[in-house]
C-alpha cells in the first residue's frame, strides 16, 4: 500500500513538474504571464541574437554550414569556373562578396524578421512549445514567403553594394560559362536569398534552442524540488 502511494505520489510530482515547465514555455503566449512575452519574446531574441551574429563582418563565410554558394557550386560549373576563372581568384572574390552581402542584408533584416514575429498567431502552442526550433520552424512556415518577398530587396542592394553584379557580368563576358548556366542578376538574386534564409534559420533555431535550455532548465528544477519533497 505504501508503495502505491509513494508510486502515485512520483506521478503526481512528474505531473506538477510538466505542467511547471510548460507554464514556463508556453503559458505566457496564451495568457501574457510570467516574463510577459512567452514564445514571442524568446522568437524576437533568437531572431536578433541570430541577425546580430550573422551581420558580424566574414560570419557567412566563415561557416561552412552556411556559407553563400554560387548556383551550382557543388556541381560541374564549380570544377570548370575554378579551372577557367579562379587562376586569378575571380570565382572565391565573388563568393566571398556573396557572403559579404548576405551579412549586410541581416544587419538590415532585423525590423522585418521582428515585425513577423509580431504578426504570428501562435495558433499551435502546444506543438511549438514541445519542439527545440518549434517557434522558428512555425515561423518559417507562416511567414516564409512574405519574409522571403521584404529580405529580397535587401539582398538586391546588399549585391549592388559589394559589387557582385559587376563581378558577375565580368566573368560571364571572359568565358561565357555562367551565360551556359543561366547565371544572371535575376537567378543569382535568388539563389542567395534562398541561402540567406535558409542560413538566418539555421542560427535562429540554435537560438532557440538555446533560450529554451535556460528555461527547461528552470522547470527541471521545480520537477527534482517536487519530487524531492
Amino acid at each position: 500500500m505504501t508503495h502505491k502511494k509513494g508510486f502515485f505520489g512520483v506521478r503526481a510530482a512528474f505531473a506538477i513538474g510538466v505542467m511547471a515547465v510548460f507554464s514556463i514555455t508556453a503559458a505566457p503566449v496564451q495568457a501574457g504571464a510570467l516574463d510577459g512575452g512567452g514564445i514571442k519574446k524568446m522568437l524576437s531574441s533568437a531572431s536578433d541574437n541570430a541577425l546580430d551574429k550573422l551581420s558580424k563582418p566574414g560570419a557567412f563565410y566563415a561557416d561552412t554550414a552556411i556559407r553563400i554558394l554560387l548556383p551550382g557550386a557543388k556541381g560541374k560549373l564549380a570544377s570548370k569556373l575554378l579551372k577557367t576563372s579562379d587562376k586569378l581568384g575571380v570565382t572565391t572574390k565573388l563568393t566571398k562578396s556573396l557572403n559579404d552581402a548576405a551579412g549586410f542584408a541581416a544587419q538590415e533584416a532585423k525590423p522585418v524578421f521582428r515585425s513577423a514575429v509580431d504578426n504570428l498567431s501562435l495558433a499551435d502552442v502546444p506543438g511549438i512549445a514541445l519542439k527545440n526550433d518549434g517557434a522558428t520552424e512555425y515561423l518559417k512556415k507562416s511567414a516564409d514567403a512574405d519574409l522571403r518577398l521584404k529580405v529580397r530587396p535587401l539582398i538586391v542592394s546588399a549585391l549592388t553594394k559589394v559589387g557582385a553584379f559587376t563581378q558577375l557580368e565580368k566573368m560571364g563576358k571572359g568565358g561565357g560559362l555562367l551565360s551556359l548556366a543561366k547565371l544572371d542578376r535575376a537567378s543569382l538574386t535568388e539563389s542567395v536569398t534562398d541561402q540567406t534564409m535558409k542560413g538566418i534559420y539555421n542560427y535562429m533555431a540554435k537560438e532557440e534552442a538555446g533560450l529554451r535550455g535556460n528555461a527547461l532548465g528552470i522547470g527541471k528544477s521545480l520537477l527534482d524540488a517536487v519530487i524531492k519533497k
